[in-house]
Order: structure tokens, then sequence, then C-alpha cells
């Protein structure tokens, strides 16, 4: 798969994980393509953490004006669903942390084993900040990394993570174009596989040992 391939695969399986109703909060890059691959039938509200609950795409994908008024957490155009709010940055860290996101997909540079997260940034090198992740990895009911399994052939899939954490503990699956893993008290568990790797290959591919489900299957989008 070439990377526009790989980004789309993890999306579509990504979209299986959000019921009818979710409140949903998406990390910037690839977890925004989620939303174009939702199942029929199912329908969610998204929200961003720069203040904006029923955001939608960005209107000139669909060959219509830009409103600049609009953008998401990561400074990307946006557009809004039919009764969408905006409020301040106050109010919609407090909807975060008072639990009322039901499911976040971000993005990593590192995870391990027990569910650690580095995400925000490497030391050496420049970085925005930490943005709205600290808060939304705690305060979401459910948090689920969207990401390539390797960094240039290097492992993301860790042991323990190296680099700064954004939160520990706090990751509950993870979906990569090899396969889904679940974080759990015992490790990490593989419970579908693409089935164009094999689980050698996906085990070669993460350092943290995994455990394989007696029940895997493959992934089927």
């Amino acid at each position: 798969m070439d990377k526009q391939q790989i980004r789309e695969f993890i999306a579509k399986r990504a979209a299986l994980e959000v019921k009818d109703g979710d409140v949903v909060n998406l990390g910037i890059g690839l977890p925004t393509l989620i939303p174009n691959y939702l199942p029929d039938g199912v329908s969610v509200t998204i929200q961003s953490e720069n203040g904006c609950l029923g955001m939608a795409p960005d209107p000139a994908l669909n060959g219509k004006e830009r409103d600049t008024h609009w953008i998401d957490a990561g400074g990307g155009y946006i557009s809004y669903e039919q009764g969408a709010a905006s409020f301040d940055s106050a109010t919609s860290f407090g909807m975060v942390r008072g639990g009322h996101i039901n499911v976040t997909f971000l993005g990593a540079l590192e995870v391990d084993e027990k569910g650690n997260l580095a995400n925000w940034i490497i030391p050496g090198k420049k970085a925005p900040g930490m943005g709205g992740a600290m808060d939304l990895l705690v305060g979401a009911n459910k948090v689920i990394l969207t990401m390539e399994h390797t960094a240039k052939g290097a492992h993301k899939i860790l042991k323990e993570c190296r680099l700064p954490l954004t939160a520990a503990g706090q990751v509950n699956m993870i979906i990569t174009e090899m396969g889904v893993m679940n974080i759990t008290p015992d490790g990490i568990v593989l419970s579908e596989i693409n089935p164009e790797f094999t689980i050698e290959q996906v085990q070669e591919a993460t350092e943290a040992k995994l455990i394989i489900s007696k029940d895997l299957k493959e992934i089927k989008l």
C-alpha cells in the first residue's frame, strides 16, 4: 500500500468504531478522514477543542466557498452542520474534561504496552504546544490511536515510550495499516489483522510483545 492507501485503510477501519449519536473529537491529520467513511445510518457530532460542536469537512472539497471564520484546532478550514455551535476555549475544554466526548481519535509518535502515549514533542525540535491532547486523553470516554505502524521502518509501538509523555495509561485501542490492537492489563492484544500481512510481520514491526487473540480475525472493510 502507498501512503494514501494506508491512510484510507486506517480511516475506514476507525470509522467502524463510531456509534450512532456519538460526540467525536478528531485529532489533526489522518483522523479528519474518518467522517468520510462512516457506515450508513451512523450520524455523529464532531467537536473541535478550539470551540466548535457540529464541525463538518472543508467546504472546498465540495466546490463550495470557504468561510475563513471557521477553522479546526489545526488551523484547517471546516464547515458546520445545521445547528452547530461555536464557543470559547474554556467551554470547549469543560466539555472535554466533563466526560462529554464519547471517543477521540489521535495520532502518535510513540505508544507503549501500558497505554502510555507520546505525541506532542521530540526533544530538540520546535513544537507549537501540546494542544488539547492531554485533556482529551484523560477526559474522553474512549481513546483510539489512528497511526502508521512504523515511522520509516522504526518501531512506534514500544515496550516503553522514550519521548516525553502526553498522558500515561489512557490509550484503549490502536488502529494501523497492519491491524487492530487493544490495550489490556496484560499487554497489547492483536485482535484483527490486515490479511496482507502475517502475524510474524506484525510482530516484527512491533517492539512490544503482542498477545495474539484466540479470536483473531481479518479486517474486513
